[in-house]
């Protein structure tokens, strides 16, 4: 069942897939991921100067608001340098997988009802299958630069990675086994009601226990604080990029932060109603709600996930990378297979 922006789900089997079609889609994808990236490359700074007791940028533009388009002015314009020995190739090659996994990712998010590029019946199995393409591209890039410390890095972030991926794809068969669905629309359809029936709180204690779950092994998985080991420079130079310059680590760059607006569209979809408007059950105020719509919904959800990732970076410190991996193979692990046993119990005896 393919949808469109305008194109109703009822009538999407039959729409043809016209050259329109592709480039509306395209053109949607591509200023969700141009927009979203730049809001956030600000969105970090202020964050995290407002959280270390700092002003952040303030001189280009209002508040410092295009200092991003400063940033990719400056990266546009930087010589491309490829390290002598390097497989040019695969080295070039690497930094385009991240960037495309994420936005194919953004063609299955359901923005509102009838926002949406494509809508899958295996949605959530596409979003664990696409999201290991980005690994990919970080061991290429380490690989390919013929550096010992890019190598390292990518070696590195690709186990964190890999490992954290079972968390995350344990996570979200959670959602599914409690909406009975693997269609992202329909897993937000299923929580239509009141702020009662999101899954964060309709599933008593699983619904809170799974939403931390998620930005813990998101966090990690996307190579972010405090979970970054693999790209920090007290470790490790700077991990699997350490030779890219230009727009070959833009491209690295970008994917980071479209990966993060990704996570928490997901998130927010999986356990906070996704672009349903939070219902009181007070009919004048679930009306003046209502009149909002529901990809503002679904933004503003997806802002206060950003804001617990952009949290968690700036506050904890780094660990071992001993003990990041322990804390995947020996605590999360476990507790993911208890909530996913406990959620099977619970459906079974008719308590969900």
């Amino acid at each position: 069942m393919t949808t469109l922006f305008s194109i109703h789900l009822a009538t999407a089997a039959t729409a043809p897939v016209t050259p329109l079609f592709l480039l509306k889609g395209f053109l949607g994808v591509v200023a969700i991921v141009l927009i979203g990236t730049t809001t956030l490359i600000w969105m970090e700074r202020k964050v995290s100067a407002r959280i270390q007791a700092r002003l952040g940028p303030t001189r280009v533009g209002w508040h410092g608001v295009l200092q991003p388009v400063a940033d990719m002015i400056k990266l546009a314009l930087k010589e491309i340098i490829t390290p002598r020995g390097a497989d040019r190739f695969v080295f070039y090659l690497a930094p385009f997988l991240p960037i495309t996994a994420s936005c194919l990712m953004v063609a299955i998010i359901p923005f509102d009802f009838h926002i949406q590029v494509t809508d899958l019946n295996l949605g959530v199995l596409f979003l664990i299958g696409i999201s290991g393409i980005g690994v990919f591209g970080v061991l290429m890039a380490g690989w390919a630069s013929n550096n010992k410390y890019s190598l390292l890095g990518a070696l590195r972030s690709g186990a964190q990675m890999i490992s954290y991926e079972i968390s995350f794809g344990l996570n979200m068969l959670l959602i599914v086994m409690l909406s009975g669905t693997a269609s992202l629309r329909e897993i937000v359809l299923s929580q239509q009601g009141t702020v009662a029936d999101w899954w964060i709180i309709k599933a008593p204690v699983l619904g809170v226990a799974g939403f931390i779950l998620y930005l813990i092994s998101t966090t990690a998985e996307l190579n972010r604080g405090p979970f970054d080991i693999a790209e920090a420079e007290q470790e490790i130079t700077a991990g699997f990029h350490t030779e890219y310059s230009g727009m070959a680590f833009a491209l690295f760059f970008m994917a980071e932060f479209v990966n993060m607006m990704i996570a928490s569209f997901v998130g927010s979809i999986l356990y906070l109603g996704g672009f349903l408007a939070p219902q009181f059950g007070w009919a004048p105020l679930d009306a003046a709600l209502d009149l909002a719509p529901g990809w503002l919904w679904l933004g503003l959800k997806a802002l206060f996930c950003i804001y617990l990732y952009m949290l968690l970076r700036w506050t904890f410190p780094r660990p071992r990378i001993d003990q990041l991996l322990a804390l995947e193979w020996k605590v999360l692990l476990p507790i993911n297979f208890t909530t996913l046993l406990a959620a099977a119990l619970l459906i079974y005896g008719g308590l969900l």
